[in-house]
Formats: C-alpha cells, structure tokens, sequence
C-alpha cells in the first residue's frame, strides 16, 4: 500500500461499487485529483529535493577512508553463477574513482543482507570479493557486512574504525537522498564525516509544458520510493 497507484486502485473500486449518486459523483472527483496530484513530475520531484544533499563538503586533502554504504548495489545469481550489479551503483562508482585519483586512501563499504529471507547473500563482501578479483588491493577494500540497516551500518563501522585504529578524516558515500540520515546516524556513533552524495534522482528544474501537466507513470513510482 505504499503506491499510490494502490490507492487510485482501491478508489477505483469503491466508485464501481458505491450506489449513492452523490457520492459516488463526489468519490469521482476526488480519484482524478489523487490521479493528477501523483502523477505529476514536477510535484514529486520538488518533494524528493527537499530530502537530497546535492553538494559534496569534501575538503582538498586526502581522506583516510571512504564509507559507501550498501543497499542493493550487488547481489548473486545462483543459476549464472556472476554477480550481478542492480541499485544505486553509483555509490561504488564514485568511491572508486576518489580512491584511484588519491582522495580516499582506503574503502569501507558497510552493508549485510538487509533482506530476511536471504541472509547469506552479503552485499559488501560480494563487492570486496568483487573488486580484488580484479585487482584492487585487499589491504585497501574492507568490508563490514553484518549491519542491515542505517543504524547498524554506523555502529558496526564505528566498531571497526576503534578496532583497526582508522582515523580519519573519514568521507561517508551514499545516495542523495540517504546523506542527511546517514550522517546524523554517524555522528550518533561519534563519528565525524565529510559527505559526497551520489546517484541523485532529480536533476536542474525544468519548466516546460510536459514536464509540468502531462500524468506519468513514472512519478507514481517516485512518490512509492
């Protein structure tokens, strides 16, 4: 139920089946509303720049460690035996670059299972197997992969920067939208970090007529994220 597109469904129905004409008339217009609001472009996207963080604060030197937190970057095909590369794969992309170019040293990616029923599939140490087997350093590639949510992806990290004596400067990488609440989670673990947002989802305002009237699938999918 966390679609819109659920809601103009379950609407929907109760129009066909409702008998009162007045109500049925005043339910009708409701439903075009509800359609309209959801599947407009712009409204959706004003509302997501409300939540993301478009400007990274990194700093001229160098960082000690990158933090990119996981969340269905990555995951195991068991019939084609590859992994296979899903969501959010900028975070792991941009890491990666700021680590070839010298402005993180080191890379820790923190991310579990996060799924119940697939809890042996590892999503940060299927990409530090990933990454060595192509080459990357395994001195430089750690990986934290017991933590299935934000808050446990700072207090397990935060747990192996006092076990291996990292200090920082430390640089968090995740999505735009994910910036604010991962960092508030950090600091509640007392660790300081610098942010590079990735992958955002809206992109420079646009006013053009399409944009701005006509109903898009697409922008229901939006208000469900």
């Amino acid at each position: 139920m966390y679609s819109p597109l659920s809601w103009i469904v379950l609407l929907c129905i109760i129009v066909v089946l409702i008998k009162n004409k007045k109500w049925k008339r005043k339910l009708q217009i409701i439903l075009l509303a509800i359609t309209l609001f959801f599947s407009n472009s712009f409204i959706v996207d004003e509302v997501i720049r409300l939540m993301e963080v478009k400007k990274a604060t990194i700093k001229p030197h160098a960082y000690k460690l990158g933090i990119v937190l996981g969340g269905g970057m990555i995951s195991y095909d068991t019939e084609t035996g590859q992994s296979t590369f899903r969501h959010n794969p900028d975070r792991i992309m941009q890491a990666l670059y700021l680590y070839k170019y010298g402005r993180v040293e080191k890379i820790l990616i923190s991310s579990g299972s996060g799924n119940l029923l697939h809890r042996n599939v590892l999503e940060a140490c299927l990409l530090r197997d990933f990454l060595i087997e192509l080459g990357f350093d395994e001195n430089d590639i750690i990986a934290e992969c017991e933590s299935d949510n934000t808050y446990e992806n700072a207090k397990y990290t935060a747990q192996i920067l006092a076990e291996q004596h990292i200090e920082g400067p430390y640089l968090l990488i995740t999505s735009a939208t994910h910036i604010r609440r991962a960092k508030a989670c950090f600091l509640k673990q007392g660790v300081n970090v610098d942010v590079f947002p990735t992958n955002p989802i809206t992109g420079k305002r646009r006013y053009d007529i399409g944009y701005l009237l006509v109903p898009r699938v697409s922008a229901m999918q939006k208000w469900e994220f």
